[in-house]
This record gives C-alpha cells, sequence and structure tokens, in this order.
C-alpha cells in the first residue's frame, strides 16, 4: 500500500525499478530523489509525499540487492558492521548514472536535474549522506531521517564540500536501530562540511514524530 494521494507510476528503466510522479506542466520542475531503508522498496518512501510540493518530479528507486527478510538493500549485506563509505559509493555513483539516463530521455525534459534534492530513511539515509559529500555539486538540499553517516565519512567532510547547503535531520531518541548517538554526530559532521543543518529530535522510534514531519514539510 502507497500512503500518497500524488499520482504515481511504476517504472522499469535500464535495470531500475522505480515510483514516480510527474507533474504537470513545461517545467522546469524541481526533482526529488527518494531513497528508502534497508528492506524497503520503491512505494515506501511515499508516506512523506505530502510533505513535498506536488511541483517536484519525485523519483524513488528500488534498491539493488534483495534483502533475508524481505524488500531491499543498498548494499548486498550488513555484515554486522555500520557501512564505510566506500560499502555505499556504488549505490550512490549507480543513482548518479541513473538520473544522467533520465535526464536524457524526452519525457524528462521538463525536469531540471541540473541539481537534485534527495530525502532518505535510515540506510537510504547513509546513502543520501554519502551523495551529497561524494557528488556535492549535483546536490542542492537533502534530508536524513532517522538515518546515519557512514562511519568514516569524516574524510570527506574536511573540504567542507557542502559549504552553505540546506540540510534537515529528524531521529528519536528511543529508535533501537540507529541509535540517537550517532544523528548526533552526523550532524556535527555535515556542520563541519559547511552545511546549514535543522535538526530535529524528538522521544519516538525508528521512525518520524509529527512534530518533526511537520519540521520536515517546513523545510521543503
Amino acid at each position: 500500500m502507497m500512503p500518497s494521494a500524488l499520482p504515481t507510476e511504476l517504472l522499469n528503466i535500464d535495470g531500475w525499478t522505480l515510483r514516480l510522479h510527474l507533474p504537470e506542466g513545461d517545467g522546469p520542475h524541481p526533482v526529488m530523489l527518494l531513497l528508502h531503508g534497508w528492506s524497503g522498496d520503491e512505494n515506501v518512501m511515499w508516506v512523506f509525499a505530502h510533505r513535498i510540493s506536488p511541483r517536484y518530479v519525485m523519483i524513488a528507486p528500488r534498491a539493488p540487492y534483495e534483502t533475508p527478510r524481505g524488500g531491499y538493500g543498498w548494499q548486498p549485506s550488513l555484515n554486522g558492521s555500520w557501512p564505510l563509505v566506500d560499502d555505499l559509493l556504488p549505490a550512490a555513483r549507480s543513482l548518479m548514472n541513473l538520473l544522467a539516463r533520465l535526464a536524457s530521455r524526452p519525457r524528462f525534459a521538463s525536469a531540471n536535474f541540473a541539481a537534485v534534492d534527495v530525502m532518505g530513511f535510515s540506510q537510504g539515509a547513509a546513502v543520501t549522506g554519502t551523495l551529497a559529500l561524494a557528488f556535492p555539486s549535483r546536490v542542492r538540499a537533502f534530508a536524513l531521517l532517522a538515518g546515519f553517516l557512514p562511519e568514516d565519512a569524516e574524510a570527506l567532510a574536511v573540504s567542507r564540500p557542502l559549504e552553505g547547503k540546506p540540510v534537515f535531520v529528524a531521529h528519536g531518541t528511543a529508535d533501537r536501530m540507529v541509535p540517537v548517538e550517532r544523528a548526533r554526530r552526523s550532524v556535527a559532521l555535515l556542520r563541519q562540511a559547511g552545511a546549514q543543518v535543522t535538526y530535529c529530535e524528538d522521544d519516538t522510534g525508528h521512525k518520524l514524530s509529527a512534530r518533526c514531519a511537520r519540521a520536515l514539510g517546513d523545510f521543503w
């Protein structure tokens, strides 16, 4: 079930399965990339769609690897440890290639792929952060929801690649899957990288609280 009132369609493009919202009109329309977490799919991120302007071209790709409990993930396995940048860079590069392929297709002529916005949940947030740190010129703004940055992301932050970029981070203090300390550490690292961070922390688990969901809408 996909909790969104927006019209969407399911596409298979160059080996990717994705769900798409393409607004009417000539544009140029901003592009929003929606990245699900471990064991999610192309449908789950649409719960946040009503927090985003319908003027966005919204693209929710299915991650490439099947997970043991169903759904899909952005790396082949979790290996019992937090991922490193090198674990998630292949996914980030693949997403950049996907965007380039979409930009070359006539039906996306109204979309502005020059610099996209990205929103990721949990492991999808880790991929979002990796994408922004590794390809800062291609990301305008981004949001990390109940997520974290890769374990060794400090090396990418030294040159301040996110100078002035708006970033939203939301996390729950009762999150048992991703401890809140990881989110706080991520916020500090993003600021070290030059980002202008809006941080919403609330008493909730591995999800977005109502207050942080409203703050997310205000951010976008």
